[in-house]
């Protein structure tokens, strides 16, 4: 697949780390360095424009060393690029651990999966199909 993208940073374009690998990192895109202090959230910019093709939307998650090593997640995650947004891609960081964090221009800090998506039509009814499982939820299984 090939997708459209405008490069305004001066970081390489989103890779691939490994040969099978989902997803791709995204850097940073900073003038200068931005500390993320306990328990604060800040927009990081990428400096990255994508035209998603519909039908498809990018999704944003969390790097797993970050998130293990240091505490530093994305918020509403994952996020979602859609096919018809054409501003910058901006991150929402947040740092969950009891130390600072910095950020410096060119850091990896999430990653981004292309993933194809339905359109759904709502079908109005008075009754659901009966299932095992019925209403059950938020651990109605037990804990093994």
């Amino acid at each position: 697949m090939r997708i459209r993208i405008i490069n305004r940073s001066s970081n390489e374009l989103p890779t691939y780390s490994t040969e099978h690998a989902a997803g791709m990192d995204l850097r940073a895109c900073l003038q200068e360095e931005i500390v993320l202090k306990p328990l604060e959230r800040k927009l990081i910019p990428t400096g990255l424009f994508v035209e998603i093709p519909v039908g498809y939307e990018a999704q944003i998650r969390p790097r797993s060393g970050l998130a293990l090593k240091k505490g530093i997640t994305v918020l509403n995650s994952p996020g979602t690029i859609d096919a018809d947004y054409r501003g910058e891609i901006g991150i929402i960081l947040v740092n969950l651990s009891a130390e600072e964090f910095v950020i410096r221009n060119g850091e990896r800090i999430c990653q981004m999966v292309v993933a194809k998506h339905e359109k759904v039509e709502w079908e109005l009814t008075e009754i659901l199909e009966d299932t095992s499982r019925g209403e059950g939820g938020f651990g109605h299984t037990g804990k093994n």
